[in-house]
């Protein structure tokens, strides 16, 4: 048996896995409830001995050691118990899941008219905003990570360009993560509020700030609230040129995923319009844009998927 885990911002998802990648046991525990990862795997596996364990984390890992990025654990996978460790930067761990997908775990939102072969991109809009690739080397596919969620915001046209000013008298540094992620869209909606003077949804005042997006996503679905439907045509266009920027970074012929907790819950909105215009203004590069194939990860445990298949099949 292997451990693998999927170690977010809210909560850290723990599995024991056999040789036939059955599930043998697994649990979740609210991170934050805890002082560390080391404390949570000891509680978890108890008399249990394993021999290697792989964890996704968001955070950097240089030399198999990361501070967490919504978390403050350092982690090192030499402070385990566990002979053989290895952490992996959360959306590596994702990009790594993909290999354990079906088609029934994917929505196509852009068929494309290339071969498929290639380079891919992902990225994941959740708490945080996450980018990775994969290296097609002519025979398989390598994932990488990448911070590219902390690169600068580049708005592209005037209403934008106002947004990247209120938040900057905020934050100074406005990252794309400040505006695709969850705290984002409450972001996008206070711009539209305060700055655009859009009627404010009671039901968001009322909620703790954290809760704050999810009744934007809600109202915004059920389109009984202006503001809301704004925010979300708004927010999912800037995840479309996002997720085209990251698909050009990478030339990701092979395919580009939408993945983390987000696109899912705001269906409607990523299948409309909004996005793939996003995704396709890319100026002299629309038809390749156009050409490529887009994904969206329905799977909401992706990360863990990947833990697991990286456990088995790149451990020794």
């Amino acid at each position: 048996m292997f451990l693998a885990g999927d170690i977010g911002g809210t909560k850290t998802h723990l599995a024991l896995f056999d040789e036939r990648k059955t599930r043998v046991r697994e649990e979740k525990y609210a991170s934050k409830d805890h002082a560390s990862l080391e404390e949570i795997v000891e509680k978890f596996l108890g008399v249990e001995h394993v021999e290697k364990a792989c964890f996704g984390i968001a955070g950097p890992v240089r030399n198999n050691v990361v501070q967490a990025t919504n978390l403050p654990w350092h982690v090192d996978a030499t402070a385990f118990s566990i002979p053989n460790v290895q952490l992996l930067n959360d959306l590596e761990s994702n990009a790594y899941g993909l290999f354990e997908l079906n088609h029934e775990q994917l929505f196509c939102l852009q068929k494309g008219a290339g071969e498929g072969k290639g380079n891919q991109a992902l990225i994941s809009a959740g708490t945080g905003l996450g980018e990775a690739g994969l290296y097609f080397d002519g025979e398989h596919l390598n994932p990488f990570a990448s911070e590219g969620g902390h690169c600068d915001f580049a708005p592209r046209t005037e209403e934008e360009i106002e947004l990247l000013q209120f938040l900057t008298e905020e934050f100074g540094h406005v990252s794309v993560e400040r505006i695709l992620s969850g705290p984002g869209i409450y972001n996008v909606y206070r711009f539209l509020v305060e700055k655009k003077g859009m009627s404010p949804e009671g039901e968001v005042s009322e909620k703790k700030e954290v809760e704050r997006p999810q009744v934007i996503s809600q109202k915004g679905c059920d389109n009984t609230s202006e503001v809301c439907v704004k925010a979300l045509e708004l927010f999912v266009s800037l995840y479309g040129a996002e997720a085209a920027n990251c698909a050009l970074k990478f030339m990701a012929l092979g395919g580009v995923y939408i993945g983390g907790g987000i696109a899912p819950k705001i269906a409607p909105f990523m299948k409309g319009e909004h996005f793939l215009k996003g995704f396709h203004e890319k100026g002299r590069f629309r038809e390749l844009m156009e050409s490529l194939p887009v994904y969206m990860v329905l799977e909401p445990e992706t990360a863990l998927l990947g833990s697991m298949h990286y456990a088995q099949h790149r451990m020794a």
